[in-house]
């Protein structure tokens, strides 16, 4: 037992190392569904199996992590593995959460440059995407019932439902208006004291008497050295592109212009692919439609964050455009390069903003934005849940109901809500349902 700096107030029991890590990867095989079923996943295994932290504290990382650019699980997941190990345990979460995606992916993108699409594959994606329908349901439920705990959070929730849905308001302009709602709430409701922060957070120095002055120059150089070494794994690897294949060279020119997606990857992962499909398909002619159309159920059918399907895109960019190389060896690059720039820069987000946030876990105007926030998020995931849904349920509107998919996302749904079943084997079921049916249909 001890108490590690940045825990909760009462003392938790430190958790090994070795565990975290198999927790992590075991969650990069079975984190499918997008974000919210993602989060789904991190929230059942790390706060209600293992109680590895509360309620409260994935709500505070999930807000931050709503706030950045990027695949915002994998940057949860990141932030758990810094709150429990520091440095290494962030590197370690985010990489894993996303490794077998990354494996998977390179092996279906290669089946798919030399066969076209997979029908297996559409078969099993139909299985996940109804277990997926159950995930979010069952998310919303119980993150919602825990979540909104006034009646302001429940108009949030249900004008973010509204702005999203009916509205369709794009979801950084939520999230702000989220976050000025919640300020605003804690205005009218009482008075907010001067900070003080619970506790000191890892990597965050406290000021104190004796030797406050040393701490903080170490603490201010910190974040310094994160971002330098970040710069590092970012330049060295441009530089050496460059000076191997020529600076106008296409592995160069996709990686600035994946660097520059990761900067502006707000909205998920809809809203990226927008961007770069325009980019890859119609403004540099790297892919065609067909294959961009392609990607994505390749990418549906990986765990892992959807924005995975940039790899796809990278290595179908140096399949059709190889320059001179072995085609594998251009298609491998591409993929690498899409790769690396788009999930260097979202760890790196996590690295140096955790330790202040945890830090001002004790500041009510800071917590009061984000309960906003994380009751926003939840009208955003209801309207995600019933926009998918209908989607896999009813694929030709009202007067079609696939029966398949409804009835698989019914078990899912009961499966999940009782407890009694890991949701690795839930989606595993929902994946072989979906092979099954594809290969005797």
């Amino acid at each position: 037992m001890r108490r590690d700096a940045g825990s909760e107030s009462e003392v938790r029991p430190a958790v090994p190392f070795r565990e975290a890590v198999r927790l992590w990867l075991k969650i990069g095989f079975i984190s499918f569904g997008g974000p919210a079923g993602q989060i789904a996943i991190l929230h059942r295994e790390v706060v209600e199996r293992r109680g590895w932290i509360t309620e409260e504290r994935f709500l505070h990382a999930l807000n931050y992590c709503m706030l950045l650019p990027g695949p915002e699980a994998q940057q949860l997941a990141t932030y758990v593995g810094w709150l429990l190990h520091r440095t290494r345990g962030a590197l370690v979460a985010g990489i894993l959460f996303v490794a077998p995606s990354i494996l998977i992916l390179l092996a279906l993108s290669y089946g798919y440059a030399l066969f076209g699409a997979v029908p297996l594959a559409a078969g099993a994606l139909a299985g996940l995407k109804a277990v997926v329908v159950a995930l979010i349901l069952e998310a919303v439920v119980r993150i919602g019932r825990r979540s909104l705990r006034r009646p302001a959070h429940v108009l949030l929730a249900g004008g973010a439902f509204v702005a999203i849905h009916f509205l369709h308001v794009p979801f950084p302009a939520i999230v702000l208006a989220a976050a000025l709602a919640g300020l605003a709430a804690e205005r009218i409701r009482s008075t907010p004291r001067a900070f003080e922060p619970k506790e000191q957070a890892p990597g965050v120095a406290a000021h104190d008497a004796a030797g406050g002055a040393l701490r903080e120059t170490r603490a201010a150089a910190r974040p310094l050295r994160t971002a330098a070494a970040g710069l590092a794994l970012w330049g060295i690897p441009c530089a050496a592109l460059g000076a191997w294949l020529g600076w106008g060279s296409l592995p160069v020119k996709q990686y600035l212009f994946y660097t520059g997606a990761a900067f502006v990857t707000f909205g998920g992962a809809y809203a990226v692919l927008a961007y770069v499909i325009q980019a890859a398909v119609h403004a540099h002619a790297w892919i065609t439609p067909a294959q961009a159309a392609d990607g994505l159920a390749l990418a549906e059918t990986t765990p892992g964050p959807l924005i995975m399907v940039l790899q796809f895109v990278g290595f179908m960019t140096g399949w059709n455009n190889s320059e001179g190389m072995d085609p594998l060896a251009a298609a491998a690059l591409g993929a690498i390069v899409a790769t690396w720039t788009t999930f260097l820069p979202s760890i790196l987000f996590v690295l140096l903003g955790a330790p202040y946030m945890e830090v001002l876990r004790g500041n009510r105007t800071l917590g009061a934005a984000l309960s906003g926030i994380t009751a926003s998020v939840i009208g955003v995931v209801l309207n995600l849940a019933i926009v998918f849904g209908a989607a896999v349920i009813l694929p030709q509107g009202a007067g079609g109901i696939d029966w398949f998919a409804a009835v698989v996302a019914v078990a899912a749904f009961a499966a999940l809500r009782t407890g009694r079943v890991d949701v690795l084997w839930v989606v595993l079921g929902g994946g072989a349902a979906g092979l099954l049916r594809a290969a005797i249909s």
